[in-house]
C-alpha cells in the first residue's frame, strides 16, 4: 500500500514538474527584451542605456501606460530616428514583453 501510493506520488511529481519548469511570462519577456532590445537600451531596474538616447526600459511606463503600448507592438514600433529598427510582435510576444514591463514600474 505504502509502496503503491509513492509510486503514484512520483509520477504525479514527474508529470507536473515540466509546467514548474516552464518559463513564466515576464521570464520570456526579459530574454525578448535582453535579445532584441539590450543593445540600445537597459532593460534592468539600474543599468545605464548603452546608447544614450535610448531611454531604459524601466522608465517607459513614466511616458506611456504599458497596456497602451500592446498597439504600438502589434503594429510594428517605428521611431523617429534611424538607430532603432522597425518590427512588429506576436501576440505571445507582446504579452511577454508587457508582463516584463510592468515588473520594471
Amino acid at each position: 500500500m505504502l509502496q503503491t501510493a509513492l509510486r503514484h506520488g512520483l509520477i504525479g511529481l514527474f508529470l507536473i514538474t515540466p509546467v514548474l519548469a516552464a518559463p513564466t511570462a515576464e521570464q520570456r519577456g526579459k530574454a525578448f527584451a535582453r535579445a532584441s532590445c539590450a543593445r540600445c537600451h537597459a532593460i534592468d531596474r539600474v543599468s545605464k542605456s548603452p546608447l544614450r538616447i535610448a531611454p531604459p526600459l524601466r522608465t517607459l511606463h513614466n511616458r506611456y501606460p504599458i497596456e497602451a503600448l500592446e498597439d504600438a507592438l502589434a503594429e510594428g514600433i517605428s521611431t523617429g530616428h534611424t538607430n532603432m529598427p522597425a518590427f512588429e510582435l506576436s501576440p505571445d510576444q507582446i504579452h511577454d514583453l508587457l508582463s516584463y514591463l510592468k515588473t520594471l514600474e
